[in-house]
């Protein structure tokens, strides 16, 4: 299927198995197959890998990956055992996608943040030799600022964003090597916050809320300073040193929020969606919210938008 009004396929899903609703989502990711949706990719909350190990056995077409799991709360070679088995079961439709998370995120689990470039290196180079004689899934590095992207055109299948600024995404892809930058075979994509709803006011503060707790995190704030936005980030900034989340709020303004998520209503989101196509997005992942209820009724409201 395409995105109404366009040539183009429907996007991949963001799904959370939250405890208590991890059926349900099995039967949401089942439904989107039988809609042509691209894929699910499941990130960091709940067992994501758990729910892709479900994946495997539930769906017979569509691809559908982690995005992502930490590369240090488990070993690369321990690692490797599962990725190959999910892999054969899913008859090669998984990705595997990795990431060295965040020092607040880490510290919290106990683990060492490290060198990220270094550590990511030798994470796949350990994760490949502990596959041994299995087919490794594809591996698909979370990437946001220039070294990582460019590490992951050099040693991995694919790069995957989170919260891109859709302004600065051309620059992104142009640190690729040439035989993967426009290369079918190699995985480009972003996970983008994307809110439906005729009350477009609503819906942005929706995105605003989503998108607080990235702002509190240096290595977003970098990033987004490299995109263009350098009043915003300095300002949330000081925000966060002071604790105070409604300047966190207030930082983002409506330039900054319509480049790195979608809200508004149906035509307004599938039109936002056509704009990060034009910007080379190969591989959009919808994270879906709503105004109106849970992560069930933002899906439906994603279905509504595009069939």
């Amino acid at each position: 299927m395409t995105v109404p009004n366009s040539d183009r396929s429907l996007p991949a899903l963001s799904l959370i198995a939250m405890p208590g609703r991890a059926k349900k989502m099995i039967e949401v990711a089942q439904d989107a197959e039988r809609r042509g949706y691209a894929g699910v990719y499941v990130p960091s909350m709940a067992d994501a890998f758990g729910f892709c190990e479900a994946l495997a056995l539930t769906t017979e077409r569509m691809r559908f990956g982690t995005s992502i799991v930490n590369i240090y709360t488990r070993h690369p070679r321990d690692w490797a055992q599962s990725v190959a088995l999910v892999h054969e079961l899913a008859d090669g439709r998984f990705d595997f996608g990795v990431g060295v998370s965040h020092d607040s995120i880490n510290s919290y689990l106990g683990v060492s943040t490290g060198m990220p470039l270094a550590d990511m290196r030798r994470f796949v180079e350990e994760l490949r030799k502990g596959a041994g004689r299995a087919v490794l899934a594809p591996v698909v590095l979370a990437a946001l600022r220039d070294p990582m992207v460019k590490l992951a055109g050099e040693i991995a299948e694919g790069c995957v964003f989170a919260n891109a600024s859709r302004s600065y995404l051309p620059h992104s892809k142009s640190v690729l090597p040439d035989d993967k930058r426009d290369s079918a075979d190699f995985f480009f994509g972003n996970m983008i916050p994307t809110c439906v709803s005729d009350d477009v006011a609503s819906a942005a503060a929706r995105n605003r809320k989503t998108m607080e707790f990235y702002l509190t995190l240096p290595n977003y704030r970098e990033y987004w300073k490299k995109a263009g936005y350098v009043e915003e980030m300095e300002s949330a900034e000081a925000a966060v040193a002071a604790g105070d989340k409604e300047a966190i709020t207030a930082s983002m303004t409506d330039k900054w929020l319509a480049d790195c998520t979608m809200f508004g209503t149906a035509t307004q989101v599938r039109d936002q969606l056509e704009a990060w196509y034009d910007a080379g997005l190969r591989d959009p992942i919808i994270v879906p919210s709503s105004v109106a209820g849970n992560q069930t009724k933002a899906v439906e409201e994603i279905f509504e938008t595009f069939g």
